[in-house]
Parts: structure tokens; sequence; C-alpha cells
């Protein structure tokens, strides 16, 4: 078994560690860590010390932690080729901050189960940057973006956190995360950036508005607290009228009434992935994304006019992260999009077997279809043969239909099935 001591350090170039630490350091002999983690502790190890970096792609990193361990075991079974001063399946790693706090433990944890861990945590960034603004951080919303997509952060502002505390990388820089929220229109938020934490020569701290923080740039590595500076305003249902529509047709749009209903029926509140197939407008997947933010929506488009539309749209009501597909269903590559739990069929183009047949092919156990049939004079009464035909030969089981009509509008039928 191979035995873990992670020590959390600061960006400090003179750290410190308490007697403890500096005897387990003392005594070791195999170590790891970035580059710039080498750069701080390497005056503190022995010289005799092995040093492994950790670099991407981490599985490599692993493969090294296990061939490493390997071949000092088997040179310590024969003591005449070498003798250790150290246990060669301890593995002293150096990382920024909590080891627990996104950190590199948590992959060892999940990469190597039968590993033994012993944690030495430092401060993370976020609680100094806290420490330093003097501001109590129990109540705040813990956003990674190293190395990760936009979700949490989305899910936070959608969900109106008061105060957010996000991890930053290359790409997820402060100004890029301020360009996006004012772009989704999350105005409501002051930021504060902290770079170099920890390090007395180069910490900074700059409190600035997000415009601000928008055409600045900051030095690595850094991370930030959004606090928000008036209530959110938040509402249950989007009106029809705040849509942007396809020629202007407000017939073109599923009405809100009929969007709830419709999403009540898909069991979001349980399900991961949804995908909208014919999106139009986007206010199907809109919806979806304000009511239930922890989704992933992938919303599929023949149409490439309503692509402008559904991005508008997105805009214009705070829902950023809608992955849009333009193009036939039929034809579109879908091995690379995430696999839905939930699927809203808005238009099929008499295709609509066809296209449940796609979706079977991906769908879970237990995954849902939902489809609105809408009964009119010009209207053929086929769409709701074609769904009942269609979930007999693909051997699907209906749910009790739903039948609602508003004001003088078609009467409309909200279709369910599962596998």
């Amino acid at each position: 078994m191979i035995r873990f001591i992670f020590i959390g350090i600061t960006d400090n170039p003179e750290p410190f560690f308490a007697p403890e630490v500096l005897e387990i350091i003392r005594n070791g002999g195999v170590f790891s860590g970035g580059r710039r983690h080498h750069e701080i502790v390497a005056s503190l190890l022995p010289e005799d010390a092995k040093w492994i970096d950790i670099t991407v792609p981490l599985d490599k990193v692993i493969e090294e932690y296990r061939e490493m361990s390997a071949m000092l075991t088997q040179q310590q079974s024969h003591p005449s080729v070498e003798t250790f001063t150290y246990d060669p399946l301890t593995i002293i790693t150096f990382v920024s901050g909590d080891p627990l706090f996104f950190g590199f433990a948590n992959t060892i944890r999940r990469k190597m189960p039968e590993a033994d861990i012993v944690v030495y945590p430092a401060f993370n960034s976020l609680q100094m940057l806290a420490h330093r603004l003097v501001m109590p951080y129990h109540d705040m919303r813990i956003v990674s973006l190293t190395g990760r997509p936009w979700q949490e952060l989305d899910r936070a502002l959608i969900e109106g956190a008061e105060k957010i505390g996000v991890l930053t990388d290359r790409e997820h820089t402060p100004a890029s995360i301020a360009r996006r929220m004012m772009e989704y229109g999350y105005t409501r938020y002051d930021m504060h950036v902290g770079e170099h934490l920890g390090n007395p020569e180069a910490e900074k701290v700059t409190s600035l508005s997000l415009e601000e923080a928008s055409a600045r740039s900051f030095s690595m590595p850094n991370c930030l607290m959004l606090v928000s500076n008036r209530l959110c305003k938040s509402r249950f249902g989007v009106p029809d009228s705040d849509f942007v529509l396809l020629d202007g047709r407000e017939k073109m749009i599923t009405k809100m009434p009929i969007r709830l209903l419709t999403l009540q029926a898909l069991e979001l509140p349980a399900r991961r992935v949804f995908w909208d197939i014919g999106f139009c407008t986007g206010s199907v997947s809109i919806e979806a994304r304000l009511r239930f933010p922890h989704l992933q929506i992938e919303a599929f488009e023949i149409r490439p006019e309503c692509e402008a539309i559904i991005n508008e749209n997105t805009r214009r009501h705070g829902a950023p992260g809608i992955g849009v597909h333009i193009g036939d269903f039929l034809k579109a590559d879908i091995s690379t999009v995430p696999r839905p739990d939930a699927v809203f069929i808005g238009g099929h183009g008499g295709c609509l077997k066809e296209i449940m047949e796609k979706v079977l092919s991906v769908l879970p156990d237990e995954g849902v279809i939902v489809f609105n049939s809408v009964v009119a004079p010009k209207v053929p009464a086929e769409s709701r043969q074609l769904w009942d035909r269609a979930c007999e030969e693909l051997g699907l089981r209906q749910e009790q239909p739903l039948h609602i009509q508003l004001n003088d509008n078609h009467p409309i039928t909200i279709l369910k099935c599962r596998k």
C-alpha cells in the first residue's frame, strides 16, 4: 500500500512548517508536487531526495508513483544494493492550500483508492482572500473553473448566490468571467481579486466593478470573490412577449403555461441531461435552464436562422451554457453529445418515429420522452397517430396524457413515454 502525506503550502517563497511537518520532510525520500512547489521547498529537501513533477495528464503521474514505489520496494528487498533510511512506500506531496479543497488528494482518492492518505493542510486561496478582505466566508458558494467548464458558475449565478468564490485558470480569468457575467445580465456583483496570496512580495488584492475587471489583466495564480450589491429579482415563468420570435410569429413558441407543464412532465429535478429537439426560439430550453440550472441542456434545430434567435434569447434572459446544434437531427453526430435522460421533441417534420428511434439509442432505462400534440383544423391529426404508432413499435410505455387549452388557442395534448 502506498502512503501519501499531503502538505499544503501557500505562495510564500519562505514557507513556515510546524516541527512535526519539518521532521516528516527531513526523513522523506520521495517527494512530489508542481514545479512551482518544488521551487518553494527545494532548499528543505534531503540531498538524495527523489522528486516527481505533477503535470498533466495525471494518469501518467499516477503510473509514475506506482512504478517508483515498485522499484524502490524491490531495491529495499535487496539490502546489498542500497540502504534506505526512509519508507519507499511513502510519497510526500506538496500542494497549494488544502489538499482536499478541489485538491490533488481527491484525485489520489479516486485514482488510487487503496492508498493511505495523511493531510497537513494550509489555508486555501479563497480563505486567504476572505481574510484579507475581513469578510465572513461561511456563506460563500464555491466554484472551481480550474480546468473545468462554466457550468457551476452559471448555476450559481442563475440560482442567485449572494457570495461566490471562484478558482480561476488561464482561460477562465477574472476578465473573461466579468465579460461573461455582463453578457448574460448578471451585473449585480462586485469582484474582489486576490493575486499571489501568501507571497509577501507579490500579494495583491483588488476590489472593482465587473466593467473594470473586464478590461484588466491579473497575474497568476489568482482567485476571486463575487459579492452581490443588490437583491436578486426572480420570476417563475418567462412571459412569451419577452422572447425574440422566429419571423415575429407568435404561434412559433410554446406558450408559458404549456412550457411549465412540459418541464413538469420531463421530471427535470431528478434529471442530469436534457435534450430539446426542434427548439425554434429556445423558449423550452431557456425555461428549463432558469428553473433547473443543474441540468446540462443540449438544443437541436434544423433551421439555421434559429441559432441567432436562441443566442439572443439566452443573453436576454440570463441563460448561459445551453449547447446549440444546428442541422438535421437525423443526420447529426450525437456520439460526442452528453447522453440525455430527458428529451422533449418540439418538432419532427414527419419523422417522429425516426427521431425517437435515434433518441432511444442513447436514452438510459427510465429515461423519458415528451411530445406536445396540437389539435387544430389546419394541423394534421396524424401527429398523435404517429406518436402512438411509434411508441407501440418501439416498445415504449405511455403515461396518462394531459389535455389543455389556453384561452382561444388550439388545444394541446402533452404526451409522455419512457423506456
